[in-house]
């Protein structure tokens, strides 16, 4: 009998930025944007392009851009099951941005072993202190 997939919720964070889409999109779809925010890395915004988020301890996280549509939508595959996607939408003046982490599954494990279900726990708490980062960088 084959194993069906069980996926947990992806995390997802929404956020009201008072600042046009445009200098949120160069926070969340640069590579100096996103290092100030979240992590060193080599991004470059091209459809299929691979790179690294260099995660400290956890050592260099192969990632690629999947979906790009400036400035609303940019995906990219994070690890070997992961993806995060930012959503920007105008709002007379200001920016609503989501972030979604999904991919996550019941029954995997990441790289280093650990249950998908405990980090998830665990992310889901820091994305809300990292998104409270990129709040402060893009309305500094």
């Amino acid at each position: 009998m084959e194993n069906q997939m069980q996926s947990l919720p992806d995390i997802k964070q929404t956020l009201v930025f008072n600042a046009p889409i445009q200098k949120v999109w160069n926070a969340v779809a640069t590579s100096e944007g996103i290092a100030v925010w979240f992590m060193p890395n080599n991004f470059k915004p091209e459809i299929g392009y691979e790179f690294h988020l260099e995660a400290g301890p956890f050592g260099n996280s192969p990632c690629k851009v999947t979906e790009l549509d400036p400035p609303n939508h940019l995906r990219f595959s994070w690890g070997k099951d992961w993806f995060l996607s930012f959503e920007l939408t105008e709002l007379d003046g200001q920016t609503q941005f989501t972030l979604t982490h999904g991919g996550w599954d019941i029954d995997k494990v990441t790289e280093f072993g650990q249950p998908h279900d405990t980090v998830r726990d665990t992310m889901s708490q820091g994305w809300a202190g990292i998104v409270q980062r990129l709040s402060a960088y893009i309305e500094a």
